[in-house]
Order: C-alpha cells, then sequence, then structure tokens
C-alpha cells in the first residue's frame, strides 16, 4: 500500500457556523481564539463520510521548527468512524506573554481508511489542515482586532507599503487595496511590529482600503487608510 499527502490551507467561509473541510472530515471553525479567562479552549471535528478516519492533531510555533509549542491536544490520535463528532481539547502547558497576543499553528491530519485487498493497489491520501491558534491574554478583555484595526499606522516603502501595529493584537488581513487595485498573498502583522506587502505593478500613491479577519474567520467591514 502506498501513502500520499498533501497539506490543505482551511479557507474562509463566509457564514455563521463557519467551518474548514478536509475530504469527508469537516472542522468546526477556520481559526480557534484561546481565552485567556479560560482553562482551555475546544474544536470539533465532524466525519459525515462513510468511512471511517485516523485523526492526528499538534500544534506548532510560527516557524515550523523544533522548538515545542506551549500546549496539550486531548486526545492528539484517534479514530473517527463515519456520522460521528469529537471535540477536541486545546490547553496551554507553558507560559506565554500576558500583556500581547501570541500565535501558533494547529495542525490536523485525516488519514481515510482503506478496504485491504491484497490483488490491488490502493492511493490513501491524508490531508492536513493547518489553521491559526491565538492566545489572547485575560488582560485583552477591553477591546477586539477590529476596533484595533484603527491604530495601524500606514506608509509607501519602495514598491510596497507597510504596516505598523502599535496594539496588542495580531491583525489579520482579508484584503488591502491601493487605488482600487488589489494586493496579492497579504497575510498578518503582529503585535508591535511591521509587515510589508508588495504593491501591484503601475500603482500611485492614493486611497487605500483594508477588512481584516474577524474572530470567526469572516472579513469585517472596510476600512480607510491615509499616508
Amino acid at each position: 500500500m502506498k501513502f500520499f499527502s498533501k497539506t490543505l490551507i482551511a479557507g474562509l467561509v463566509l457564514a455563521s457556523g463557519l467551518s474548514a473541510a478536509q475530504a469527508g472530515v469537516v472542522i468546526g471553525g477556520t481559526r480557534v481564539i484561546y481565552d485567556g479567562n479560560k482553562k482551555e479552549a475546544s474544536l470539533s471535528v465532524n466525519n459525515p463520510d462513510n468511512v471511517p478516519y485516523l485523526i492526528q492533531s499538534w500544534v506548532e510555533t510560527q516557524t515550523g521548527g523544533a522548538e515545542k509549542a506551549p500546549f496539550i491536544i486531548t486526545p492528539p490520535l484517534y479514530r473517527l468512524d463515519n456520522n460521528q463528532q469529537n471535540i477536541m481539547r486545546i490547553v496551554r502547558a507553558g507560559n506565554l506573554p500576558e500583556n500581547k497576543e501570541s500565535m501558533f499553528w494547529l495542525n490536523i491530519k485525516a488519514i481515510p481508511s482503506a478496504a485491504r485487498n491484497e490483488n490491488a493497489n490502493t492511493l490513501q491520501v491524508a490531508v492536513k489542515t493547518r489553521i491559526k491558534l491565538i492566545y489572547r491574554p485575560a488582560a485583552l478583555k477591553n477591546s477586539s482586532p477590529e476596533e484595533e484595526a484603527n491604530t495601524l499606522r500606514w506608509s509607501r516603502a519602495g514598491n510596497s507599503v507597510q504596516v505598523t501595529n502599535p496594539s496588542a493584537y495580531y491583525i489579520n488581513f482579508n484584503s488591502i487595496s491601493m487605488n482600487g487595485k488589489t494586493l496579492d498573498d497579504v497575510t498578518y502583522v503582529a503585535p508591535g511590529a511591521t509587515a510589508r506587502f508588495n504593491l501591484p505593478a503601475g500603482t500611485n500613491g492614493g486611497s487605500l482600503t483594508f477588512k481584516i479577519i474577524n474572530d470567526y474567520g469572516a472579513p469585517g467591514a472596510a476600512h480607510n487608510a491615509s499616508f
């Protein structure tokens, strides 16, 4: 039996009950916001398919290196039968800054079962979903990323637009456009950090509009910025 794997980045779902789907498995969200006031966060995994899956989950740092992320997921490995749901518990197991958000990657790999047939070659595809896990300290209860988006400072830097984030929140962008031209590959700007995004060719100075992604994985209202 041969095994192949591919990575699927969870897309944004612009509706209530947001979820990320991988093959026959449905993940109950496109991101997890870990509330520092609580002892744990949770995420559902559903299997509406007609075959069971083996589910493996783990948390990585932003760099994805050998550094261990300060979270424990239970259960980390389990079988999910057809038409069943499981709730994964995410527990903080280490110290994190309490004056700003911290961000990690939550990985969920689903491996479908295959009928044993020694006379036939079988292709088994393991699909991995990668979503953001954001730890939000209890001290940040009086604001939100959407409110703090208005504090971002924007400037032109050659063929790029530069954004500085003075807030304690990760600001995840849904879109950025300048003079009606949409920028490609926009991501996020970390707390107290600066990020740059390339401008489309031929873009001159002018009005800039952006939308950020809220806690539910949907784009918020449009914000206007000036240099």
